[in-house]
């Protein structure tokens, strides 16, 4: 039979016979090598792996503290005033350090806290700002659009503990 009348399926077919008689292998055959040759390759991997390994979790664990979710989300609308006299209260390191943006309220840190610290104002109300580098807290007037100005020079700022 001549190629101009064979169809392409046929072509390949012939092709893929032709390929199996020199090689004299069924692709079933070429399958069940591949699979011997994963097999043992994975019995020499656990048979060089001392018998006292600990075996790794692809699970990671989660070593952040626990908040309280529903408080976080209550004190992140709570008015400038109202979270000062908490802050007040209930952390007072946080109030010495706390100054008033605007309507919002910012703590920075020289350098990075643990995360007991960080726990702490998280449920308090505040969020991370990575480009102000501050834990920033909205006080219940939250925006959608990022701020392309320094909110300090628009509105100005003082420290909280300075005015009390």
């Amino acid at each position: 039979m001549h190629t101009a009348n064979k169809t392409h399926f046929d072509q390949n077919k012939a092709a893929l016979e032709v390929k199996q008689a020199t090689y004299g292998e069924t692709r079933t055959a070429n399958i069940k090598k591949k699979l011997m040759k994963n097999k043992n390759k994975k019995i020499q991997i656990e048979a060089a792996t001392p018998a006292n390994a600990v075996q790794q979790s692809s699970k990671k664990t989660d070593n952040r503290a626990k908040i309280n979710t529903a408080r976080r989300y209550a004190n992140r609308a709570l008015s400038t005033e109202t979270l000062l006299d908490l802050l007040r209260r209930e952390t007072p390191n946080f109030f010495q350090m706390a100054e008033v943006v605007g309507k919002w309220v910012w703590i920075q840190f020289e350098n990075k806290q643990p995360v007991t610290v960080t726990s702490v104002l998280s449920e308090l109300g505040f969020h991370w700002n990575n480009t102000r580098q501050a834990w920033q807290h909205p006080c219940g007037t939250i925006t959608d659009e990022r701020a392309t100005y320094d909110p300090r020079k628009r509105y100005g700022s003082y420290f909280a503990a300075q005015q009390a």
